[in-house]
């Protein structure tokens, strides 16, 4: 077993020399921050409810590849999952399904499914945005837990450019953009090639993945008050993998090496948008129409899932008391129309139609005081109408102290696969309810007076009705709602300190009970996780070095053995990651990171082997 005992004494001397994401020099100030957090984009310093942003300059810094490594450790989420094809993202305790994922405002998945992040790449993101607590009040079913929107880059200027990682495998991009007077369009694709590691530990082939992508995005000012916008985008991703059969004899004996075990997935989207109306008007119209098409299929299925969703989304801003842009009281309003429709190797066709009426208010009550509430009916032709809401407040006390509270109320609709999908040991159960959300929290942020440093801490209460689980009847498993609720509470906490123009500090830390209906925790939600970073960037700006630490701890799992099913803890376990960049020129960067310094042998579900330290190297540059 590969040891790292020393991994958290050995990051008390790599701080000093290395450093956290992005805070050191952008984030001293204190800029406004705004924020995708209603039907239209707000300030966060209005913003009542909790959230974490992680920018295009802490992922560069810290040599984060995957959309899924940037996530892990920020306050209430947590990423883990049977191995890398199937990383799921939990937030505050909810099943992976209850995130909904964005890309630019559209889902990133297909059919209402699950989005498994896998090699979802962070070469063309901007900033990636968290929004912690249900958020079906603007965003729809399936935004109960919260909502993670991922902003890719937008042409701002023309030039081209890429980059290259060699390691244990590669990593690679090109984009050309090009900007006029009157618009831009960006193109962006690339490959990741990683070779992977034998899950199953067990000296066998190693089990690696590849992602190819593509995407266009455009805009275009076609008159003073009429603007356009479109993005396309592409992927095509292979997974290898090794079967759990159920014939282990113990919990490091679960997994079985198989090389001609793996998975296909594609993403395909496009999207139009239309805006009409200036900022300094009193009404702004948005119309925009989206198609999302996922599909997936395992080695030996010669039939995809595919699971399509369609919309069309009209919003309208209105300022209540001047223009748009300066208006203290704003009125947004949403109507929208969405079609869905699943068919897959063990399921017929199915469909399901959804119209959406919604409304939210902001106000600004006063310089320090900030409301925002929403109310969402949605009318299902499966499911019983459904009502969603979420009340937020933000109260600044003073330059130091904000307040800030939100409660909210959502719901998930089943899974295609939970309703009708049938096999020889897992039976659909098309009378599944959905799972209702109840949520409230409650925090605090504290900032220095000369804005270098910043925290808050949110306290959260969330409790999940109709709760859907696997009931095994010697042959199969059939899904089926519980009558109990199931309750889940925590603290949320996360700092940055910049103790100069050279080096920062930054911290997150996730304090989680959940619980089943009887008392037991649930799986593969750890109680304690903690992350750590540091970042120092020389005086002239071009050696940038970078250090975290990642602590999970209290996570519980369970096995299918011989003997049956086995539910146990799992050790606690302390990964560091080091990264740095050197400036050859303005345009010129040299790249290196290190992930899993001291070669820990970890994982996030029981028998998992988790990949040994690898070491990467490229370079990165911009015409």
């Amino acid at each position: 077993m590969r040891s790292s005992s020393l991994s958290v004494l050995a990051l008390s001397l790599v701080l000093p020399a290395v450093s956290v994401p992005a805070f050191a020099q952008t984030e001293t100030t204190l800029d406004p921050v705004i924020l995708s957090g209603g039907l239209t984009p707000m300030r966060a310093a209005d913003y009542g409810r909790a959230f974490s942003v992680v920018t295009a300059e802490e992922i560069e810094k810290r040599g984060i590849t995957t959309v899924q490594d940037a996530l892990r450790a920020l306050p209430g989420v947590s990423v883990n999952g049977t191995g890398r094809e199937m990383g799921q993202v939990r937030i505050r305790g909810g099943e992976g399904d209850h995130t909904l994922v964005l890309i630019d405002g559209v889902p990133a998945a297909g059919g209402s499914r699950e989005y498994m992040f896998a090699g979802l790449e962070t070469n063309n993101i901007e900033r990636i945005e968290v929004l912690r607590g249900p958020q079906a009040a603007f965003f729809g079913s399936n935004a109960s837990s919260g909502v993670i929107n991922i902003i890719t880059r937008k042409a701002e200027r023309n030039g081209y450019g890429g980059q290259i990682e060699l390691g244990n495998g590669h990593n690679a991009s090109a984009y050309t953009q090009v900007r006029g007077q009157n618009g831009g369009l960006r193109l962006s694709f690339g490959e990741l090639k990683d070779n992977g590691h034998d899950l199953s530990g067990s000296n066998g082939e190693k089990d690696g993945m590849s992602r190819q992508w593509a995407q266009l995005s455009g805009d275009w000012q076609a008159t003073e008050r009429l603007s356009f916008s479109m993005l396309a985008r592409w992927a095509d991703e292979v997974h290898e993998n090794d079967p759990e059969p159920g014939t282990g004899t113990n919990l490091t004996n679960i997994l079985s090496d198989d090389p001609d075990s793996g998975s296909f997935r594609q993403e395909h989207a496009l999207s139009f948008a239309a805006r009409y109306g200036r900022t300094d008007e009193r009404v702004v119209h948005h119309l925009s129409v989206a198609n999302v098409i996922s599909k997936s299929r395992w080695y030996l299925n010669n039939v995809p899932d595919r699971a399509e969703t369609r919309s069309l989304k009209y919003r309208a801003e209105i300022g209540l008391d001047g223009s748009v842009a300066s208006a203290g009281h704003v009125l947004n309003l949403l109507a929208e129309r969405q079609l869905e429709n699943f068919i897959g190797a063990y399921q017929p066709l199915t469909k399901r139609q959804q119209s959406s009426f919604a409304a939210e208010y902001r106000g600004n009550l006063a310089d320090n005081l900030s409301l925002q509430f929403g109310l969402r009916h949605d009318l299902n032709t499966v499911y019983d109408d459904f009502t969603s809401w979420n009340a937020a407040i933000s109260y600044q006390i003073n330059d130091q102290i904000r307040l800030h509270a939100s409660a909210g109320r959502a719901r998930v609709l089943p899974t295609w696969s939970e309703l009708y999908t049938v096999t020889s040991n897992f039976v659909g159960n098309p009378n599944l309810k959905p799972e209702i959300n109840n949520s409230i929290d409650l925090g605090v942020e504290f900032s220095t007076a000369d804005g270098r440093g910043l925290v808050d801490v949110t306290l959260f209460k969330e409790r999940l009705k109709n709760e859907i689980y696997g009931v095994w009847n010697g042959t199969s498993s059939s899904p089926v709602n519980r009558v109990e609720d199931s309750d889940r509470q925590g603290v949320e906490v996360s700092g940055r300190w910049a103790m100069n123009q050279q080096l920062s500090f930054g911290a997150n830390y996730t304090w989680l009970d959940a619980k089943e209906w009887d008392g037991s925790p649930e799986i593969r939600r750890p109680k304690h996780e903690l992350g750590l970073n540091a970042t120092w960037v020389s005086q002239d700006d071009r050696l940038t070095l970078n250090g975290n630490l990642r602590l999970v701890s209290g996570n519980w799992d369970k096995a299918w053995l011989s003997i049956g099913t086995v539910t146990a803890k799992m050790p606690t376990y302390a990964v560091v990651n080091v990264a740095a960049s050197y400036k050859l020129r303005d345009n010129l960067t040299l790249t290196g990171r290190v992930n899993n310094l001291f070669d820990k042998d970890y994982a996030d579900a029981w028998d998992y082997k988790s990949p040994e330290r690898n070491i990467w190297v490229g370079v990165k540059a911009d015409f």
